[in-house]
């Protein structure tokens, strides 16, 4: 199983970092049990840091082109958000990836305004989906005919998957475990990470 989060300048921290730490741990935990191996990787347009939206700058594990020269499409895709998807949202080698990668089997996850760029790409079209409750409108100007879901942490429609804004990313990834692993994966994935929030407000 091989999973790929996709990095860009501008990409919100938690929006990527939450459904990482679940999948790594995801990851760990197989291999610790010598089962099915979950290979994790963070994946950008080159091998120079990439600046998140709030400033911490991070090093992806590989590039776009060395997938490709190693054919190594990824099982799934997990396309985070932030105020640099905007910048993507009219970029043609992006759209055309995510429509590539998804003809070809790979089953695509958003976070947040994520879901933004699945629309641009064509991937929402006739599909329910939600997203960051601020971008709800957004959602609806890219593509008409999505069905835009309020009020829900996440949507699955079997080979495409969104979440809404930031943290709803771990719930998201949670529900992936589950999926591909099943429920007491997720539930050993969810204590190892100590994930019960109990909000003090």
């Amino acid at each position: 199983m091989r999973v790929a989060i996709m990095l860009f300048d501008g990409v919100e921290e938690l929006d990527w970092a939450g459904p990482w730490e679940v999948l790594t741990m995801w990851s760990a935990l197989e291999r610790r049990a010598r089962r099915t191996d979950v290979e994790v990787v963070a994946v950008a347009d080159s091998d120079a840091h990439v600046t998140c939206a709030k400033g911490i700058r991070v090093l992806p594990d590989t590039t776009w082109t060395a997938l490709a020269d190693a054919e190594e499409r990824p099982d799934l895709l997990l396309v985070p958000g932030g105020r640099g998807v905007r910048a993507l949202l009219e970029d043609p080698p992006t759209l055309a990836r995510l429509r590539e990668l998804h003809a070809g089997g790979t089953q695509v996850a958003s976070v947040c305004t994520g879901a933004l760029l699945l629309a641009a790409a064509g991937l929402l079209e006739r599909r329910p989906a939600t997203t960051h409750h601020g971008a709800l409108d957004e959602l609806r100007g890219l593509d008409g005919s999505c069905e835009v879901r309020a009020g829900v942490r996440w949507v699955d429609d079997g080979d495409v998957l969104s979440a809404a804004g930031v943290s709803a990313g771990i719930d998201l990834a949670l529900h992936l475990v589950d999926r591909h692993a099943g429920t007491e994966m997720a539930r050993a994935v969810r204590e190892a990470m100590q994930y019960d929030p109990e909000p003090p407000v």
